[in-house]
């Protein structure tokens, strides 16, 4: 390479260099879409459009959710992978994500190489509950039962892959019992069956499911995470009611395609950052059982890949991955 050719390449990169911080410092100039590829009323749509306010009252521009269900949340992920790597549509994820990179093997992504890591949104613990007719009150009967009818009793979830599915998966793991999975289409669909009394138990939402159990339609066996729940201290932890270091929560965070510039994928960290210590956030998100969660785009991305770890452990001692 000539004296010549090396100062007009490095002038080259130079001025791209250039323009691109300057188009970074702009962002956004235009609306950015948030994709949720989730059903409407979810928490990763309810958090997602809390999130996508923050942004768009900070930012001065529309933040617009847009939600994309379906295939386990691969159809509105893809999309987000195959989008322009510019900042202007975001992915609003969950470890129903980190699970279906073992789960589903053949997918049209893999998640730590489409995407960057931004920022996490939230933590939410799950709480397990079973209908009156099981004819258990207490955690340890319901795992004696399990185990003196091991495939006769069952369990729902809102679809293969969810936090839901994953969260009774790592339950029969952890306490050596056979206990049929019974997906449906949607969480709804999940609490009647469950409320109807045709599948005996589920995890759900805290929030959704304490009117419920304090109405005596369902009994609560106990909680998810590691510290009992304040919206339903009386509950103990599943940990404690009889299965020992278990642990579940349903997480939220939020992705970019990947090589979007880091500028951008730094600023949008900073901004989520600051709304997860508002007062206001946190008081109004305590109330329904979530905690904020606050990291640099790196301590997410070991969090992601731990979670990942963690979920192929659970499909593979379970078999649960569909076929290559």
């Amino acid at each position: 390479m000539t004296a010549l050719l090396r100062v007009l390449v490095m002038l080259a990169l130079v001025l791209v260099a250039g323009s691109r911080d300057t188009w970074a410092q702009n962002y956004p100039d235009k609306p950015v879409r948030v994709i949720v590829p989730f059903g409407a009323g979810g928490p990763a749509d309810v958090f997602g459009r809390v999130l996508a306010q923050h942004l768009q009252e900070a930012l001065k521009q529309n933040f617009v959710v847009e939600n994309r269900p379906g295939a386990g949340a691969i159809i509105g992920t893809d999309a987000v992978a195959k989008s322009a790597p510019d900042g202007y549509t975001l992915l609003v994820m969950s470890n129903t994500h980190t699970a279906n990179e073992s789960l589903i093997p053949v997918r049209p992504y893999q998640l730590m190489r489409d995407f960057v890591p931004v920022s996490p949104i939230n933590e939410s613990d799950v709480m397990m509950v079973v209908n009156a007719a099981a004819g258990v009150k207490t955690l340890k009967e319901f795992i004696a039962l399990a185990k003196a009818k091991p495939g006769e009793l069952n369990y729902a979830s809102s679809g293969p892959g969810t936090p839901y599915h994953m969260a009774g998966e790592l339950f029969k793991a952890m306490t050596g019992t056979n206990i049929v999975h019974v997906p449906h289409k949607t969480s709804g669909d999940m609490r009647t069956s469950v409320l109807g009394g045709h599948v005996q138990m589920m995890f759900d939402a805290i929030t959704v499911l304490a009117p419920t159990v304090r109405e005596g339609k369902l009994i609560a066996l106990g909680t998810s995470g590691k510290v009992r729940s304040l919206v339903m201290p009386e509950v103990p932890t599943i940990a404690e009611a009889g299965a020992p270091g278990y642990e579940s929560t349903i997480w939220l965070g939020v992705m970019a395609p990947a090589k979007t510039p880091q500028p951008v994928v730094d600023l949008l960290n900073a901004e989520i950052r600051k709304m997860m210590v508002r007062p206001d956030i946190q008081a109004a998100w305590a109330k329904q059982g979530a905690n904020p969660m606050n990291m640099s785009p790196a301590e997410f991305d070991k969090y992601l890949r731990a979670d990942i770890e963690k979920w192929a452990k659970v499909v593979a001692f379970a078999g649960l991955a569909q076929p290559k």
